[in-house]
Order: C-alpha cells, then sequence, then structure tokens
C-alpha cells in the first residue's frame, strides 16, 4: 500500500473512531459509574500503551521534570474527559461534540490573553465560531444547562491541557508522554471513583462500550493519529477537528433518535466552519478528548 492510501486509510481511522467515542462514553456511563468508568478507562488504556512502547523498544524513563508535566497534562486532559462523561448523560451527543470542537478556538482565545500575536484570520474565525456556539446553546430538547455547562468546562479543560503540553518540557516519545497521562490522570480519578460507586450493575452495552473505548478509541485511534503527525501535512490531519462531529451527529441521528433543530444547524455548521478556519491558521498539537 502507498504511503498516500496508507494516509487515507489512517485518516479515516481517525475520522470515524474519534467521531464515534462520543456514543461510547455516552452509552458506557449509562450503567456504569462515571468515575469508575472514565478512571478504568485511562488506566486500562495506559498499561496497553505502556505495552506497546516497551514493545517497540522505547522507554518509559525521563527526567522528573518530564514526568510531573505528564502528570499536570494527564489531570487536564483525561479529567476533561471524565467531565464529558457526566455531561453526556445530560446532552446529545452531537451538540455535545460541536461545543467540544470549540477547544480550537479557546485555544486561540487563551493565546491572546497570553499577548501572543495572531493571525486575523484566526481571530475572526474565534469570533464566528462563538456566535456559532450562542446559537447552540439556544434551550432546544437535546440538552440541558448542566450539560452545556460541563461541556463547556470540558472544552477548556482541554484547551489548557492542550496548550500546556506545547509549552512543559515533554518526552520526545509522545506514546511515552500519552502512557503516562492516561496512567496518571485515571489514578488520579480513582480515589473519586471508589467514593462516588455505590451501585456496581452494568448492562452488556455498557460493558462493550467501554471496551470499545478503551481498545479502538484510545489505542486504535491515538496510533493512527501519531502516525499521521509523521506521515501527512499537519493541515491535512487537523481536518479530524471538524469532521469528528460530523460523525457524532450521525451517530446520534441514527442509533439515539437525536435530532438538530434548524437553528442549531445553522449554529453547527458556523462552529465547523470557523474551527476549519482556525485550524488552517493554528493547527492544534493535541487531539481533543475522545
Amino acid at each position: 500500500m502507498s504511503t498516500k492510501a496508507k494516509t487515507w486509510v489512517a485518516l479515516w481511522i481517525v475520522y470515524i473512531i474519534w467521531g464515534s467515542t462520543y456514543l461510547g462514553i455516552q452509552v458506557a456511563g449509562e450503567t456504569i459509574p462515571i468515575m469508575l468508568a472514565a478512571s478504568t478507562r485511562f488506566l486500562a488504556a495506559g498499561a496497553l500503551m505502556a505495552l506497546i512502547v516497551m514493545r517497540s523498544k522505547g522507554s518509559l524513563r525521563m527526567p522528573r521534570r518530564e514526568l510531573l508535566s505528564c502528570a499536570l497534562v494527564g489531570a487536564l486532559l483525561p479529567g476533561a474527559n471524565a467531565v464529558l462523561f457526566f455531561a453526556e448523560q445530560h446532552i446529545d451527543i452531537g451538540i455535545a461534540s460541536l461545543l467540544i470542537a470549540s477547544v480550537p478556538l479557546w485555544v486561540v482565545v487563551m493565546r491572546l490573553g497570553l499577548r501572543e500575536h495572531m493571525p486575523t484570520l484566526a481571530i475572526g474565525g474565534v469570533v464566528i465560531g462563538f456566535a456559532g456556539i450562542a446559537l447552540l446553546l439556544r434551550p432546544h430538547g437535546g440538552a440541558t444547562g448542566l450539560g452545556i455547562a460541563l461541556c463547556v468546562v470540558s472544552a477548556v479543560m482541554w484547551a489548557v491541557g492542550s496548550l500546556l503540553s506545547s509549552r512543559l518540557p515533554m518526552p520526545a516519545n509522545s506514546l511515552a508522554a500519552t502512557t503516562w497521562e492516561m496512567l496518571i490522570g485515571g489514578a488520579l480519578m480513582l480515589p473519586f471513583a471508589a467514593f462516588t460507586t455505590h451501585h456496581f450493575a452494568p448492562s452488556t452495552s455498557s460493558i462493550l462500550a467501554w471496551v470499545y473505548l478503551v481498545t479502538i478509541g484510545s489505542i486504535v485511534g491515538y496510533s493512527a493519529y501519531t502516525w499521521l503527525l509523521v506521515n501527512a501535512p499537519i493541515g491535512l490531519v487537523s481536518t479530524y477537528a471538524y469532521v469528528n462531529p460530523v460523525v457524532a451527529i450521525a451517530l446520534g441521528i441514527a442509533f439515539r433518535g437525536e435530532h438538530l433543530t434548524a437553528l442549531a444547524v445553522v449554529g453547527a455548521a458556523i462552529v465547523v466552519g470557523s474551527v476549519a478556519v482556525v485550524v488552517r491558521e493554528e493547527p492544534p498539537a493535541t487531539p481533543t478528548p475522545e
């Protein structure tokens, strides 16, 4: 298979898998206590990722400063995913995916707050994108105020973690960094999981969704993403940021009976279009919380 063919296969893997994780998160959280589902997902995925690193003759050893950086990023990124687990019990996955797609917009806002120079087109994209988000926030049957607020918190946490990961001393081996971020993030959530888990009777669908998130969502999806970062133009790789919501919306309609109001469709188009502009001007360095 040619490199071009491999690139498109890997790209569609990221498109479909990361778009589908929104559905997986909602189903897993239906009967598995949320903090338990989130913490064990990242502990299991981190353990599998560690095996992959060691089998590829990589090393998980790193200087203390880099490990501390992984700990901070691990608290924010997997933590953002845990917040998304809570959010998706109160919001349609289509709307959730669109709010999470705003991560690149929040990154630009934070960089402006740090007085960094940003392209005019990217700033314009942010302004238009938040106008689209405002349309999505108008009351409708697919979301509650709590679900919307939690999605915004998750997006901001992910944006902060993404920004810090590009500025802190991080390991050169991105897979090793991801391994520690998952393990530390999962470990930090575990005490909360123990405290909040009083009844555990998961359904078969929730268990299968959890397994899907660990293996396909975390391992296969991220492996395809890291391969793309090395072998494909970043502008092409970054298209996942505005394709994933389209996949999530389609799955929500097909499997959860969701629908978008006319106003929400307009808001969705504005958000996806603005994220496309911002991503092309300032491609994100890290994936969104899938």
